[in-house]
C-alpha cells in the first residue's frame, strides 16, 4: 500500500494484497458510513460476478439490515478483547467453518449481504454445523455468485469500526478456517495502517492547498491551476481569467471590532466568493493572503467571467461587515496581449483591481476593453513590469501611475 498515493488505489491495493495472501478468488473492502447509517462498497477485486463493479458508485445497503457487525465489535471490546475475523461457510462445502461468532456473511453486494444476514453458534464447539446453510438468503446468494466460502474481517481505525475487508473462494476449494481467520484478523490491521497513512498523507496534502481560515485554495493551489491552465491555452486556445478581489474595510474591522470580527468577515466573504465561483463550472476559488482573493476561470468566456464578478461585487456590497470589494478581471478572450505566463495574467488582474479600489468601483475593472493594447490597464501592468528598479509586490509599482 505504501505505493498507493490515492485512497481509490490503497483499498484496490489492500484487497488484492489480502485476497491473493489467503487464497481467495475475490475481496472487498467496504466503509461503514455511520452519519448515514450503512455500510459502502469502496472497491472489489479479483474474479467479480454479474453485477459487480471494481469501484461501485451505489453498492452500500443499511447497517441495520445486519446489526451482528457493531453488536459484535461492541461486546467483543466490552470484554476487554479485540476484534477478531470471521467464517462463512456456504451449506454443502467441505471445510472446517469457523467463527468467533455472528456475522453478516455477505459475498460482495448489499442485496446479497441484506439477504445473508445470519446468525452463528454461540460456543465455538457449535460453529461448523451453525456456519453451513444459516441462512437461505445468504446460502443461495454465495451459490449464486459460485462462492462457497468467505471471511470477514473487522477494520478499526482510531479505535473504532471503520468498515471490513472480506475475501471469498469459490465454490468447491476448501473453505476458510481458523488459521485463516487469524491470517485475515492481522491482515485488516495492516489495511487499518494502510489507510491511515494514507489518510494522514491526503490531510497533508489538503492543507498544504488549502486557507486554513476560509477552507478555499491557496497562493501555491492557485499557482499550480493557472500553471495547468495556461498550458491548456497555448496548446487548444482555451479561455483562461483571472479575478482579483481586495477586500475593502478590513483593516478598519479589525482595529475598531477586533481581529476575530475581522476573520468572521475573511470567512463570510469566502463563503461570497465559493458561491459566485460555483456559477463557473470547474472554477478554483482562493484567498491569496491578507484581503486578497481571486477566482481562477478555465473555460468560460471573459463575458461569462465579467458577469460573475459584477455578481461578487453586489453581494459583497451587501455583507453586513466591510466596505464591499475591489475587483479586478484579466482574461485570454480580452484583447490583453499574448499571456504566456500567469505571472502576466497576475500583473494585469492586480492592476484592474488597483484601478478599481483607487475608483472605488462598485464594478469590477476589466482589462483590455478600453482601447486593447492602449488599454490604460495594460498599459499600467507592463509600465510596472519594465521598472526593473522598484522593490516590493507588483501592486506598489502602479502607484501614482494613474
Amino acid at each position: 500500500m505504501a505505493a498507493a498515493h490515492a485512497p481509490r488505489e490503497a483499498v484496490r491495493s489492500a484487497a488484492e494484497a489480502a485476497r491473493r495472501a489467503l487464497g481467495g478468488s475475490f475481496a472487498a473492502v467496504s466503509v461503514w458510513e455511520r452519519e448515514l447509517g450503512r455500510l459502502r462498497v469502496l472497491v472489489n477485486s479479483g474474479e467479480l460476478a454479474v453485477g459487480e463493479e471494481e469501484f461501485p458508485e451505489h453498492e452500500f445497503y443499511p447497517v441495520h439490515e445486519f446489526p451482528e457487525i457493531t453488536e459484535f465489535l461492541h461486546e467483543e471490546w466490552a470484554r476487554g478483547g479485540e476484534p477478531h475475523a470471521w467464517v462463512e461457510v456456504s451449506a454443502g462445502a467441505d471445510g472446517d467453518g469457523w467463527g468467533p461468532g455472528p456475522g453478516p456473511g455477505w459475498d460482495g453486494t448489499g442485496a446479497d449481504r441484506a439477504a445473508g444476514a445470519g446468525t452463528g453458534a454461540d460456543t465455538a464447539g457449535g460453529l461448523r454445523g451453525a456456519l453451513r446453510g444459516v441462512s437461505p438468503g445468504r446460502v443461495a446468494a454465495l451459490r449464486r455468485r459460485g462462492r462457497g466460502s468467505c471471511v470477514v474481517a473487522p477494520i478499526v481505525l482510531h479505535g473504532r469500526a471503520w468498515g471490513e475487508l472480506y475475501v471469498a473462494r469459490r465454490a468447491g476449494e476448501p473453505v476458510f478456517g481458523r488459521a485463516d481467520a487469524d491470517f485475515a484478523t492481522v491482515l485488516a490491521a495492516v489495511t487499518a495502517a494502510g489507510i491511515a497513512q494514507t489518510e494522514r498523507l491526503e490531510e497533508a496534502r489538503r492543507l498544504a492547498f488549502t486557507d486554513p481560515l476560509t477552507g478555499l485554495g491557496n497562493r501555491r493551489a492557485v499557482d499550480i491551476r493557472l500553471d495547468e491552465a495556461l498550458e491548456e491555452h497555448r496548446r487548444d486556445g482555451v479561455v483562461v481569467s483571472l479575478v482579483m478581489c481586495d477586500l475593502n474595510g478590513l483593516k478598519q474591522v479589525n482595529d475598531t471590532l477586533g481581529h476575530a470580527v475581522g476573520d468572521r468577515l475573511l470567512e463570510r466573504f469566502g463563503s461570497v466568493l465559493s458561491l459566485c465561483g460555483a456559477m463557473l463550472p470547474g472554477a478554483l476559488a482562493a484567498r491569496l493572503g491578507g484581503d486578497e482573493f481571486c477566482l481562477v476561470e478555465v473555460g468560460p468566456s471573459a463575458d461569462e467571467v465579467v458577469r460573475v464578478a459584477d455578481e461578487l461585487c453586489r453581494r459583497a456590497a451587501e455583507l453586513e461587515l466591510g466596505e464591499g470589494v475591489a475587483c479586478g478581471v484579466a482574461s485570454t478572450g480580452d484583447p490583453i496581449g499574448p499571456v504566456h505566463t500567469a505571472r502576466r495574467l497576475f500583473r494585469l488582474a492586480d492592476a484592474a483591481q488597483y484601478r478599481a479600489k483607487a475608483a472605488r468601483s462598485a464594478k469590477p475593472v476589466v482589462a483590455g476593453r478600453e482601447g486593447g493594447p492602449e488599454d490604460p490597464v495594460v498599459r499600467l501592468a507592463d509600465s510596472a513590469a519594465s521598472d526593473r528598479s522598484a522593490q516590493g509586490p507588483e501592486r506598489r509599482r502602479f502607484r501614482g501611475r494613474l
